[in-house]
């Protein structure tokens, strides 16, 4: 087993690294109260082997499968859960499934009844690399993405590796994404790695798995431990997701994977920083070349001009003052913020 301790004094947690479910700890084990939220891909896989983890009887709340569904709705659909099998302040909330069961059911545990107890337990590669680890919890809004959420660490994060077997292909190339903006935003030796083990990684070779899986969570464990709630350095994880939440929002929440939005939104990243003389044509080539070996897109839907992107952009989160703000390239693997990028640049890059 490997592990990785996200840092942040009592709220301190551990992310254990297995092919199994094994590594649960006593003192959630023998929590008297629990609900497993999952969805119905995941738990007839799953769910019986994880109850069987815990010493009291669970409950369970399956929520459809899908992006489309991480909504204020399926959040109402969770609290009256607990509410009508009266469940206290001491009930743990398990997250089972990817990342739109792990942001549903922390923001779920950070309002029920002022703030409950969850684990997340992630199925899905971009869940177990990234959304899983770091507290940030949220549902979608008709007019952007992750709009109404909160801040809610997990008091332990369960990543058996095993799960991914399970997953399509296009989803595994969709957390590929997440996992390649890690090497882009802070470590260029990273990426050379994962073009070095490239074919390793589409076999799942579980070892070669399992240290790439690691090397991302230490990678955003330590960025959390530095800025919690990203009044700086953690916007940095961002990159890509100006442009992609923009793709997701615009093609309607589903169509397109949440790793393949971000995939193309590294591109644009890219491309923007080239045309500020940061970056190279020929970095700009190797970010698209890393992206391509995992059969990741490369451009946004033909129908979605930069225009259309305008509105989403203006509503982000990282919007500060008013003024537009992404996440570029001072180099590869040297993600910076940019705070002075105007319509009018965007639309010289891009049009």
């Amino acid at each position: 087993m490997q592990k990785v301790d996200v840092k942040l004094g009592e709220r301190s947690y551990p992310i254990d690294i297995n092919t199994d479910f094994s590594s649960l700890s006593e003192i959630l084990a023998n929590t008297k109260q629990v609900v497993i939220v999952s969805n119905p891909t995941i738990a007839p896989l799953y769910l019986q082997q994880v109850s069987a983890l815990f010493s009291a009887a669970s409950h369970h709340i399956l929520i459809e499968d899908g992006e489309e569904f991480k909504t204020l709705n399926s959040f109402e659909t969770v609290l009256s859960f607990l509410l009508e099998h009266r469940m206290s302040r001491d009930v743990l909330l398990v997250a089972l499934g990817g990342g739109v069961i792990g942001d549903l059911t922390g923001f779920v545990a950070a309002c029920y009844q002022r703030g409950v107890r969850f684990m997340q337990i992630p199925t899905s590669l971009l869940a177990q690399v990234d959304s899983s680890v770091g507290g940030k919890t949220a549902v979608n809004h008709p007019l952007g993405k992750n709009m109404v959420g909160a801040f809610k660490q997990p008091e332990q994060v369960i990543i058996n590796t095993a799960t991914l077997k399970t997953l399509p292909p296009r989803e595994f190339a969709a957390g590929m994404a997440e996992v390649i903006k890690y090497a882009l935003l802070g470590d260029v030796d990273f990426l050379h790695w994962l073009l070095k083990h490239s074919e390793q990684i589409t076999n799942q070779q579980p070892a070669i798995i399992a240290q790439m899986i690691q090397h991302c969570c230490q990678m955003k464990a330590d960025i959390v431990s530095r800025d919690e709630t990203e009044r700086g350095e953690r916007a940095l994880l961002n990159l890509g997701h100006t442009f992609g939440h923009a793709i997701e929002a615009f093609m309607g929440y589903g169509k397109w994977l949440h790793g393949e939005a971000v995939a193309v939104g590294m591109v644009m990243a890219a491309q923007l920083s080239a045309h500020r003389g940061w970056i190279s044509q020929q970095d700009v080539a190797a970010v698209r070349s890393a992206l391509q070996c995992f059969t990741l897109p490369l451009a946004a839907p033909e129908t979605m001009k930069i225009a259309d992107f305008l509105p989403f952009m203006k509503t982000d989160k990282k919007v500060k003052d008013g003024q537009m703000r992404f996440v570029l390239m001072a180099a590869l693997g040297q993600a910076v913020i940019v705070d002075d990028i105007t319509e009018t640049e965007l639309l010289q890059v891009f049009a």
